[in-house]
């Protein structure tokens, strides 16, 4: 093995530590090596996107964006441990939209049947004694809106490949196979219906202090090794850079000047690269895993 693959070996193994948790070598095993119907191909849209390093450029945008709904701000603020165990949370997320792309039915409903109990005790109330609860189908709405509209959104900017016109419909139409399992009563199937879902949640969403104070440390304290932290701010700089001017300002983000918004784009382009060039033989591992389990199924 040369330097350059060694040092690739390790930047892929540690990201997927951070992203997937200590155990993340098993995790691939399991959700691309299970024999089984699977909802979706790999290589069709929803596998693309999901698959793709602009992912981490779009779950830090869809962490923004349901920040800005009320409630659901208040749900993570009251039962999270986002700010003692961030990196935990975040393999939790990403380990469910895994499962639910690249693995088996079965998998992945027992996954979402997981995440709809543990909502269950996500119940409390606002300041203003509004009542909140996180199986509420319609905050459920708003999370998964928010969530694939950032997706694309940094797809769109950074993904390798770009989308066609009817694959971004076919990749939400997927998307809301996972969303009514998991509650969400009409979810958009098409990326004019997502346009119009957002449209309709805007008079609901503002920057509460909770919201504000979530980001600004998401932004401030990523618990990484100094090393790390400016590819982690390319990224952040990147998802600040695709979200609308009235949820930066809601959330007390600064506006970035024309000039400021392209080196930020640059470097975010660089990292999600790196990103993408350090998990590659990652990826063709869990492909070569997709294709034994599709023989096995169809021995």
């Amino acid at each position: 093995m040369s330097v350059v693959e060694s040092v690739r070996d390790r930047l892929g193994a540690e990201l997927m530590r951070r992203v997937a948790g200590p155990d993340a070598q098993r995790k691939r095993e399991f959700i691309h090596g299970s024999s089984g119907v699977r909802w979706f191909e790999p290589t069709s849209p929803i596998g693309t996107v999901h698959g793709d390093a602009s992912m981490f450029v779009g779950g830090i945008r869809a962490i923004m964006m349901q920040s800005l709904h009320p409630a659901a701000m208040q749900g993570v603020a009251d039962h999270s441990g986002y700010r003692g165990d961030m990196w935990g949370r975040l393999a939790s997320i990403s380990n469910y939209i895994a499962i639910t792309t690249f693995g088996t039915v079965r998998h992945a409903d027992q996954t979402i049947e997981a995440v709809r109990r543990a909502h269950e005790s996500v119940v409390g109330t606002l300041p203003d004694g509004t009542p909140y609860e996180a199986n509420d189908p319609h905050l459920l709405g708003w999370v998964h809106a928010a969530e694939i509209d950032s997706f694309l959104t940094a797809h769109r900017a950074y993904g390798a490949r770009r989308l066609s016109g009817e694959e971004t419909d076919t990749y939400v139409a997927q998307t809301a196979v996972v969303a009514r399992r998991l509650g969400v009563l009409d979810p958009p199937t098409s990326a004019a219906g997502l346009r119009t879902t957002l449209d309709a949640y805007r008079p609901e969403l503002a920057g509460t202090d909770a919201a504000r104070d979530a980001i600004n440390f998401l932004v401030r304290h990523p618990d990484l090794p100094l090393a790390a932290r400016p590819a982690y701010l390319a990224l952040v700089g990147g998802a600040v850079g695709l979200l609308p001017r009235w949820a930066r300002a809601e959330l007390d983000l600064p506006h970035v000047p024309l000039l400021d918004r392209t080196a930020s784009r640059m470097a975010a382009r660089g990292a999600t690269s790196t990103i993408r060039w350090a998990m590659a033989p990652g990826h063709a591992h869990a492909r070569r895993l997709q294709r034994q389990a599709s023989a096995e199924g169809a021995a």
